[in-house]
């Protein structure tokens, strides 16, 4: 798909105000589309977010917890194997929830439009 060249006449067409008793479906269809991708973003950003700030804390209890640099697991700190591989599960749990929380949206956005 390529967009019009700048001289032409599609490219300065602007879109004109419908003043009636019903817009047309590709304006709603519009709304829609703009709903779902600021819904996405915001899923995102909320995700994204809390995924910092649960690794925050994470880093943070293991860094309060002293004893866990005096135990050792196979010759590594437990502190260190928390930190290498504790993280896994929150991302793979994040991911997943978002995931979720994602297809979720997009059903409600399927079936908005499936009822015009």
């Amino acid at each position: 798909m390529t967009a019009p060249h700048a001289g032409s006449h599609a490219a300065s067409a602007r879109p004109v105000p419908h003043h009636g008793a019903e817009a047309p479906t590709s304006d709603i269809a519009g709304v829609y589309v703009r709903s779902l991708i600021r819904s996405q973003l915001r899923l995102g950003i909320v995700f994204a977010v809390g995924f910092a700030v649960a690794t925050a804390l994470f880093v943070l209890a293991i860094a309060l917890v002293p004893q866990l640099d005096e135990t050792f697991v196979v010759g590594v700190p437990l502190s260190w194997l928390l930190l290498g591989a504790g993280v896994y599960p929150l991302a793979i749990t994040v991911g997943a929830l978002y995931v979720r929380a994602a297809s979720r949206n997009e059903a409600r956005y399927r079936s908005l439009t499936e009822d015009e």
